[in-house]
Formats: C-alpha cells, structure tokens, sequence
C-alpha cells in the first residue's frame, strides 16, 4: 500500500505527568447559558474535512463542516450511519484510526486544537474536551473498578491525593445518581446495568469540569425511563457546570428534548442547521423532511380493537386462534455459585393469538428476554403453564420441541452476532431449509433468492459475509432467517433498537408486510414504545417479572392505569420540541407527585 501523504490521524496515547493545577468544583459561577447570549463560542469547526487512507486512496467521510457551540448550549448532530456526524466529532480529540487525517480548523475557546499532539493533546482530552461513547462497556477498561477509572482521571489532570480523589468520585457518582456509590466504586463495568455503565462513564466524563462535552449516542439501547433519567442529568449538569455540548444521535426524540440548535448531516455533508424549533416545523431540505417524516411519533399510531362475539378483530382482520398461551408463567434461573436461584418471571398470563402482533415492554431486567426464550423452547418452565401453537411446553419431549422449532421464528437484537460470520448470508438463509425440509441444489437456492427479495435485498448479496452488510441489510437477513419455514409464531427481540430512523422505518414497514402475508402471531419484544404502538394490537407491560397491566395499545399509551405504566408512557420523548417541553413537564409532576407519596 502506498504510504500517505500526510501524517495520518493517531490513536490516543498514555498520559504523562500530572499538572499542578488544583481541582476545581462542581459548579461554575453563575451566569446566563442561553445559546446566543454574547459570550464568544466554546468550540469553532471551520472546513473541517475527514478522510481514511484505503486501498492507495484517500475516501471522505465528512467535508467543509462548519460549526459553533456556545456556552451551556446544546447542539444536535443528526443523521443515518455513515454521515461523518461521529468521525468528525472524534477528529477532534484525534481518534481517528491510523488511517485517517482532519484538516481544517477547530478551535476551543479560541485555541487551535486540531492536529494537536503529544503532551498538548493529552492537556485537552478528559479535561477540556470529554466524551460519553456511545457503548460505555467497550468504552470502560473491563479490568479495573469504575472508582478507580475515575479517579484515574482525576490525578492524571489535577495533583491530588488518593483519599482527596476518591472522595471526588464518589461525589460524582452521587451527582449522577448511582445507587449505593459506596459500594459501586469497587465495582467492575461488567457488575452494572446498562443505565448505571452509562452514568458512570458521564461521572468520569464530567469529573474535570470540562469545557467541551461530546455525547455520542449518549442513550442508544437503554430503557426510556433511564434514557429519561440520562437525559435529565446531562440537562442538569450542563446548566450546573456551563459546558457546551456536541450531541451525536438519530433518535429524534432526544433532539427535540435536549438540543437548542442542530445540525442535519448526509454523506459527509451539512444540509441543514438551524434552532431546533425550526427544523422540526419547518424543514427546508428534502433529506430533512425524510429523515423527520421516517421517525414514529407516539401516541399516534394506536390500532384499533375490538370484540365481535367470540372473535377479536383488529383493524378489521379477525384474529385466529392463540399460538402463544402462558398462564401463570414462572421462570426461573437456577444457583449459581453463591448465587441462588433467581426468579426472572411470576405468575404471568396473556396470550397472543395468529395474525396479532403483542408488544411486550418493560425496562431492562423486566423478564421480556426470557419469556420470549422460552416460548422458543430455550428455557426450562419452573410452574404454571406455556403452550406454543398447541404444545405445551412444560412437559415437552426433545422430539416435540424439534418439530415445533419449525413453526416458531426468532429474531434477535444483535443481528451481527447472531449471524455465522464464516459463512455468506445466503447459506444462513437456507440453513433452516436445509436442515428441517431437506432441500438441496436448485431448490434450495429458489427459495433463499425469494426470501432475499420479500426482505428487499438484491439477490447478488447472497454471497456476502455478515461484516460485509450495513446494520439494516443484516436485520433483513435475521428477519429473512426467522421467516424460511413460513413460522406460526415469531418473537422478535428488540429488532430495531440500534437502527437508524430511516432504516428502522424501511424494516418496520417490512415487517408489517411480511406479518400481513404470512399472517403469523408476533410477540414483539422492544423498549421503544413508540415502535410497539406502531405495531402492536395489545401491549403487556412487566416490572421485575410481574406482568402489570395488560390493555389495548390505545388504552395503554392514552389511558395507563398502574402507576409504573404512567412513569413508562411520560418518559417516551417524542419527535416534537414544542410537545416533548409539554411532556417533561408532566413528567416532573409526575415523579415529584410520586415521590411526595
């Protein structure tokens, strides 16, 4: 390969020795944060241009960005993967791989930091410049404590003490809201939940007091009550400590409940900026009107049920028996070590019957995995009952669970790692064909090409590796997998979670055509109830395995009944500035009236 022209991008290097600057506080000194308000900008982007060195070729992935941030001002960076948004906030700290180079400029607080190097460079990351990654279990050294992390980089910027920075950190992981930081500071990343790694990685993001925060899909994967809680305390301590913030996501929901201006980015370019009120009601460009038009906005999609006698009808389709039955369900996870048995799932009853789609919700550690494993027969029952299109399966024989696999489909969320990547998409297609209807040569290869083009992938991919697909097209092959032996059952576990909007809209709208064509029943398993109510005729909503109410998705998104249900729907954020303001606002009564309580 030929050598690049220019000194690429560099990955980041050790500290060096402490400075002798003091720690500083919490909380800045007062003053105005509004966007605007005459102070000069925290960050200046002017032409910044990023490229990758591949194959004796230098490839853009972003072009003449041009930007500012002010002071305790939120600026949103939107677009679908692949817009440059993520790259070409990350040259600024010089993350990029060793392929890679920025130019340009990019200015903090009036100083060049672009190109930055050595000793100058390490001054600026962590304690200028902070960044919350979008995966915080990559993003955490997985051998050390959480504590140790942060005070880490406490005493890798200020000259302290050990017992001075410890109890700095645990100041920071009360500011965050960890529970029992006492004990959480000797824990390791992977000993949390995922709303607590994502805390602790703001609490080590913001322990220097930083000028400049970037939060790179700051919530993508959590919960919506914890993206709730996130979201608030990013909001709360931007006001506290006045920092600017850069914004990477494409869940338009946050932006319209975060961000004061934004951004709008499509292969590599800026098409769009504006406040955040304007580009929401009056977008100008027509990759703009797209992205907005794709994302599902809450409280606006409720299907209609309602019982004729003995049937239930939705939307005017008449719903055929149940396929999917538990009565008084109770799993359990069996000792482990010091661990005793754990009881994921109690007393649980719905069912879900052919053609209908069920959502089923709750936060994480609710008990939704589980069911959904084991209505494919991957769990043991512990009591109660289960039956799948007809098999009960508490006292299922190896034989019966085998033939019933051909009639249930699964989707994961993962389809990266749930694919073979050893072998091209078009054999994991065919695999179910191959091993439960014995199809072989031509025959075979005629079906996997239809299932490729009801999922809308060109045939031609079928030769393709895993890594060689963009998130969409392997979610289409897991959803084609699921689909090869025409199931009566499918259980699709978080299938959009980590999509883009425009992605997520094409796969959700396939897969309202694949359900209407096959007429399968669907146990959907997601946290995004703006999706499930898209989707879904009734939503069952679990808290620590407890099923809590059951209803209608109409009734459940306009008129929850239980307590836990309410806080679920308040803390949806929808794709509204003007309405999500209107919405936080409730939900602050809401929890403060809980709480008084």
């Amino acid at each position: 390969m030929t050598t690049p022209d220019e000194t690429p991008g560099t990955r980041p290097e050790a500290p060096d020795a402490r400075t002798t600057e003091p720690s500083v506080g919490l909380t800045k000194p007062s003053g105005t944060t509004a966007a605007g308000d005459g102070r000069p900008p925290v960050l200046e982007v002017t032409d910044l241009s990023v490229e990758f060195f591949v194959d004796d070729a230098w490839f853009p992935a972003a072009a003449d960005v041009t930007y500012t941030v002010a002071p305790g001002e939120v600026l949103a960076i939107v677009g679908e993967s692949g817009s440059g948004k993520t790259q070409s906030s990350m040259s600024l700290l010089g993350l990029l791989p060793k392929n890679g180079r920025a130019t340009g400029s990019a200015k903090l607080n009036g100083k060049e930091i672009l190109g930055l190097r050595g000793s100058a460079q390490r001054k600026v990351r962590g304690k200028e410049i902070a960044v919350i990654f979008q995966e915080p279990m990559t993003a955490l050294n997985p051998v050390y404590p959480i504590g140790f992390q942060i005070v880490e980089a406490l005493r890798t910027h200020f000259v302290m003490s050990p017992s001075a920075a410890r109890e700095r950190a645990l100041e920071l992981l009360r500011l965050v809201e960890i529970p029992e930081p006492e004990r959480r500071f000797h824990a390791f990343p992977h000993q949390l939940s995922g709303g607590q790694r994502q805390r602790a990685m703001i609490a080590q993001a913001l322990s220097c007091d930083p000028t400049l925060l970037i939060a790179d899909e700051p919530t993508t994967a959590l919960d919506v009550t914890v993206q709730a809680e996130i979201l608030k305390l990013i909001t709360d301590l931007k006001d506290r400590i006045d920092s600017g913030i850069v914004l990477i996501t494409h869940d338009m929901g946050v932006v319209a409940d975060m961000a004061d201006r934004m951004i709008v980015m499509k292969d590599g370019r800026i098409v769009e900026t504006g406040t955040t009120d304007d580009v929401f009601g009056n977008p100008q460009h027509p990759y703009t009107q797209q992205l907005l038009s794709a994302v599902p906005h809450f409280g606006r999609h409720a299907s209609k049920v309602k019982v004729d006698g003995a049937r239930t009808v939705v939307d005017g389709v008449v719903l055929g028996d149940p396929v999917l039955e538990l009565t008084n369900l109770v799993l359990e996870y069996p000792k482990r070590g010091s661990q005793p048995v754990f009881r994921a799932v109690d007393d649980v009853t719905f069912t879900v019957s052919k053609g209908e789609v069920v959502g089923l919700v709750g936060e994480s550690g609710s008990g939704k995995t589980t069911i959904g494993r084991a209505a494919v027969g991957l769990l043991p029952i512990a009591g109660g009952g289960l039956r799948v299109d007809g098999v009960d399966m508490t006292n299922a024989k190896r034989r019966e669970l085998q033939e019933l696999r051909r009639r249930v489909g699964i989707v994961f969320q993962d389809p990266g790692s749930s694919l073979n990547p050893r072998i091209p998409i078009g054999e994991s297609v065919g695999e179910p064909l191959y091993l439960h209807e014995r199809l072989r040569g031509k025959e075979l290869s005629n079906r996997v090409e239809l299932l490729l083009d009801q999922v809308h992938l060109p045939r031609s991919m079928r030769n393709r590796y895993p890594h060689e697909l963009s998130g969409g097209q392997r979610q289409r092959v897991g959803i084609a997998r699921a689909l090869a032996l025409e199931p009566q059952l499918l259980v699709a576990d978080e299938p959009t979670s980590a999509l883009d909007v425009s992605v997520q809209a094409r796969v959700l709208e396939l897969f309202q055509e694949l359900q209407q064509q096959y007429g399968f029943g669907c146990l959907f398993i997601s946290h995004d109830l703006a999706v499930v109510e898209l989707l879904a005729s009734r939503i069952a909503v679990l808290r620590h395995g407890k099923l809590v109410e059951l209803g209608t998705s109409q009734q459940i998104v306009t008129d929850p009944q239980e307590e836990y249900t309410k806080r679920l729907v308040s803390a949806v954020p929808v794709p509204d500035p003007v309405e999500q303001r209107a919405r936080r606002a409730e939900r602050d009564a809401l929890l403060a009236a809980s709480t008084a309580s």
